[in-house]
């Protein structure tokens, strides 16, 4: 069993096995169930999560009216324009964002690691699906070694915007992609863990304050760019690009930031974007509560 991301690694290489292997063992250790049901199990996280996309390019609306149909408008630019940042970074952004727009319309999504930040897996695999042409079988393998990392993480630090802010939730998310794109695309167990500790890195401090309080506004827009930092950070990795800093450092320091951070950037809807004029006109006029 591993605890941290550089036993992750070297197991997988001790083994000569893939880190969705390792993940998968283990859950069947842990869990004492036979491999078809674990991998049955996640077979099921990855027909929710196509689900949930195919249903947010259909377009769809939260409640308060704050997000949805923002996935669609970016699927036609991609159509109608030649995207600045290619087709398969904005795809990403796109469903991303879906997955998330999804969520607050109040559908069915699968937490990645949290409802919040449920875009970013989702959105990178079903983006490069479109170039790397995986089986069935490789698309849940990358939510193994998604998972994997993701395991790590909320045995070593916070997975949740209330304990340790959005670095915790979109910072994690986009992290545990990138890992999986690497492996998906053919790199080494060292080079997920490297493209995992670029993105989070990349995320550290960011607070979580969300408008209202409600999982919307910046939340979806954060998936978005955790996605298209995941697909950076994994083609920086390919590149043989490292991260100076080792990844369960990466993961310590963003556990200190968190327990600085004030309760008021930690999904409190007190401070930030939440606490801004216009933060504090929308609560009042969802809620209808004087701000």
């Amino acid at each position: 069993m591993f605890r941290t991301i550089a036993e992750l690694v070297e197991i997988a290489e001790t083994k000569d096995i893939p880190i969705s292997e390792v993940m998968i063992l283990q859950e069947m250790d842990v869990k004492e169930r036979s491999r078809e049901d674990i991998v049955l199990e996640m077979e099921k996280n990855l027909q929710v999560m196509e689900n949930a996309i195919e249903r947010a390019l259909q377009g769809v609306q939260s409640v308060t009216g704050l997000t949805g149909g923002d996935a669609v408008l970016v699927q036609k630019y991609m159509q109608e324009k030649t995207p600045l940042s290619g087709p398969i970074l904005l795809d990403a952004v796109s469903k991303a964002m879906g997955t998330n727009e999804v969520n607050a319309a109040m559908g069915v999504i699968c937490a990645t690691p949290t409802a919040g930040s449920a875009g970013c897996v989702p959105g990178t695999l079903f983006a490069v699906k479109n170039q790397l042409n995986p089986t069935r079988e490789q698309m849940i393998r990358y939510l193994f070694t998604a998972g994997a990392f993701g395991f790590v993480v909320a045995n070593n630090a916070f997975i949740s915007g209330a304990a340790g802010g959005c670095q915790a939730e979109v910072g994690s998310a986009g992290a545990m992609a990138a890992a999986a794109i690497v492996e998906m695309a053919g790199g080494t167990a060292q080079q997920s863990a490297d493209a995992f500790a670029i993105t989070l890195k990349n995320m550290l401090g960011l607070v979580c304050d969300p408008v209202a309080g409600l999982v919307e506004v910046p939340c979806v827009k954060r998936n978005a760019l955790g996605s298209s930092q995941a697909i950076v950070s994994a083609d920086l990795a390919l590149a043989g690009v490292t991260s100076r800093i080792p990844a369960d450092e990466v993961v310590g320091a963003m556990y200190r930031i968190g327990r600085q951070m004030p309760s008021s950037l930690r999904e409190t809807g007190e401070g930030g974007l939440a606490d801004t004029p216009t933060g504090r006109l929308l609560k009042e006029k969802i809620f209808g509560v004087s701000v």
